[in-house]
């Protein structure tokens, strides 16, 4: 693999950024902000990866029992979102996203290839909305339990062929595609596509406040770049005397470093990687240095105090995402992915108790993309993975109702691939069988992993779905969104609450 210092790449990317700001025709940048009951000064952009209808329907049900509401189900307007992406040098749709090409399209407002951040299908690097709103003046925020160089958060700063060239070094692997016959593309003019993201995120200062995990994606260079740009760093980005970065010569920040700061521009990583899994932390012991990691709603909280704090006479944009639904779905852990959807649906609700009171701030919450599959299925049966053949087509209380041509044989459990019921991280590696968990409405004995717990989940696989997802509004121009619609239609409308 060639390795290059990313140095090589640094003027071209600062002044590739500045001029595709500055030629990206900001429309309202000059019109004075009325006070009007129904303009927007605020946008809260709140986004749970891979948080599909059955995700929210199961957090519900998981936590507040089958008649609750999470926070997100008590926004007054609803809608839908189309999440497809295309092909690359294509308008050719694919059925399935994946984070990247998905950020772009609410970000800015064009179809894009998977795995492609800020550039458009044929990749030309396209403005953001918060770079966009930055330009205009407004204060600028990205939260997220991932890594701050990740899909959904870079696609708001950053501009990358590749979503896999995050830093710290360029590698031809990492930031250029590959062409059929395996070789690596050319290396195009625009170098702001191929150089690491965390480079961009330290020259651009595109988000004042950035607060998550990926630490190990930051140098001292950057470091000294962040404070240049009037930055407080939370904790150490490193030694310069070292010849790499390690958790040794690195220091995460902590939730008492993000309490104790003040500043309107500020980065806290608080992990070197994804931040950690709320049910696995609160297992660790108060010593534990993943302890010291806040949590999305403090996080969401502290930024949205620092960037009302600096917004002047405009307003803020802030985009929050909690990261970690989506990974542990991957992973077909119902029981963490809904912990994460719980933590992501907190974080909602510290949104709503600034938006009430501020009474201009647009509130947004959607998704990505449905992840794994998900499915709630009735307690006591078994899906079609653990079982020896699929299911028969045979009523046999009203023969009109046997499908053609008939399958007639009985669909019978494979105890090969069922092992009973389960629920992640303790499941049998070997098993399909669904997560059991219990429910508030179920009896106090009652326990996860016990076939009596009344919740029954199962994943399709291990990786996205096509299907729509759904989508929460609250504030003024809520109304917008309250329509099936596709996630490019997103931006265009963020864009003209806050911008025009």
């Amino acid at each position: 693999m060639q390795q290059r210092k990313r140095s090589r790449f640094s003027a071209a990317a600062a002044l590739a950024t500045t001029v595709l700001v500055a030629a990206s025709g900001l429309a309202g940048c000059g019109t004075s902000r009325d006070e009007a009951a129904d303009r927007v000064h605020n946008i809260i952009f709140l986004l749970g990866d891979g948080m599909g209808r059955s995700h929210i329907t199961a957090a519900r049900q998981r936590f507040y029992g089958a008649s609750g509401q999470l926070n997100m189900e008590k926004l007054p307007h609803i809608g839908a979102v189309s999440t497809y992406a295309v092909e690359p040098n294509s308008t050719q749709p694919v059925l399935v996203t994946d984070s990247a090409s998905s950020a772009t399209a609410w970000s800015s407002g064009v179809k894009t290839y998977n795995a492609a951040i800020g550039v458009d299908a044929y990749g030309k690097a396209v403005p953001t909305l918060m770079e966009q709103a930055k330009a205009a003046g407004f204060a600028t925020g990205n939260v997220t339990t991932a890594e701050v160089t990740d899909a959904t958060p870079a696609a708001m700063y950053s501009h990358a062929l590749l979503r896999s060239c995050q830093g710290p070094t360029f590698s031809e692997s990492s930031c250029l595609p590959k062409k059929a016959d395996g070789s690596f593309e050319a290396v195009p003019d625009d170098k702001t596509v191929i150089t690491p993201i965390a480079d961009q995120i330290a020259r651009t200062a595109t988000a004042d406040v950035i607060l998550g995990g990926g630490l190990s994606r930051f140098t001292p260079e950057d470091q000294k770049l962040l404070q240049d740009n009037g930055y407080a760093v939370l904790g150490s980005m490193g030694d310069p005397a070292m010849a790499a970065q390690t958790a040794v010569s690195q220091r995460t920040a902590t939730k008492q470093d993000l309490s104790a700061v003040s500043s309107a521009k500020v980065i806290g990583l608080f992990s070197r990687g994804n931040m950690t899994v709320e049910q696995a932390k609160a297992t660790l012991p108060d010593t534990a240095p993943q302890r010291q990691e806040p949590t999305l709603t403090e996080m969401t909280t502290k930024a949205i105090d620092l960037l009302s704090k600096a917004k002047g006479d405009k307003g803020f944009l802030l985009q929050v995402e909690g990261a970690q639904i989506d990974k542990r779905s991957h992973t077909n852990e119902a029981a963490q992915a809904l912990g994460e959807l719980k933590a992501f649906d907190d974080a909602v609700a510290a949104a709503m108790d600034f938006a009430e009171r501020d009474g201009h701030t647009l509130v947004i919450v959607t998704a990505d993309h449905e992840g794994g599959g998900l499915g709630i299925v009735e307690p006591g049966n078994f899906t079609n993975a653990e079982s020896v053949s699929l299911p028969p087509n045979i009523d046999p209380g009203n023969p009109a109702n046997n499908g053609i041509p008939l399958r007639d044989n009985e669909q019978l459990l494979d105890t090969n691939r069922s092992r009973g019921p389960l629920n992640a991280p303790q499941a049998d590696p070997q098993t399909f069988a669904p997560a059991t968990l219990r429910t508030p409405d179920d009896p106090a004995d009652i326990t996860d992993g016990s076939p009596d717990a009344s919740l029954w989940l199962t994943y399709l696989y291990g990786d996205h779905t096509g299907a729509d997802v759904q989508i929460y509004t609250y504030g003024p121009a809520s109304t917008q969104f309250a329509t099936t619609q596709d996630n490019t239609d997103l931006y265009t409308k963020m864009h003209a609450a806050l911008l025009k």
